[in-house]
């Protein structure tokens, strides 16, 4: 029996969560309003792991069809623990939103979206705080 690595255990985790929600989202419908948009990332990136006390914000912008436009820009960084897990937690969140797009949307709203800034903030405070 081989013994996977917590860390390749966590990546194959994230890996496994976002092709399940990527199943998923093919049945749904395609997203309508601002609120949809809200609602569909915000239950793909819940499924995202993230070390406690790291946060991060990513800024991005999407075409018509709900596909990034460019390349996403990392706003602000919290990341705590040592150099590996910093990295690790950057990695998880780009992939994560990667993962997450494209969105289907219906053609009003990618017209009301085209170009258009959106912010994701990715982990948590530790408690307490």
């Amino acid at each position: 029996m081989r013994v996977v690595s917590s860390r390749r255990w966590t990546t194959l985790a994230v890996a496994v969560a976002l092709l399940s929600f990527a199943a998923r989202a093919q049945d749904r419908p395609p997203a309508n309003t601002l609120m949809d948009v809200r609602r569909t990332l915000g239950a793909c990136l819940q499924r995202t792991r993230v070390a406690t006390g790291s946060r991060v914000t990513i800024v991005f912008m999407m075409r018509r069809d709900g596909s990034i436009f460019g390349k996403p820009r990392i706003t602000y960084a919290h990341r705590e623990g040592d150099a590996d897990m910093k990295r690790r937690f950057l990695d998880e969140a780009e992939r994560a939103v990667d993962g997450c797009l494209p969105l289907k949307v219906t053609p009003p709203l990618g017209a009301a979206i085209a170009g258009r800034m959106f912010a994701i903030t990715l982990g948590r405070e530790r408690p307490g705080f």
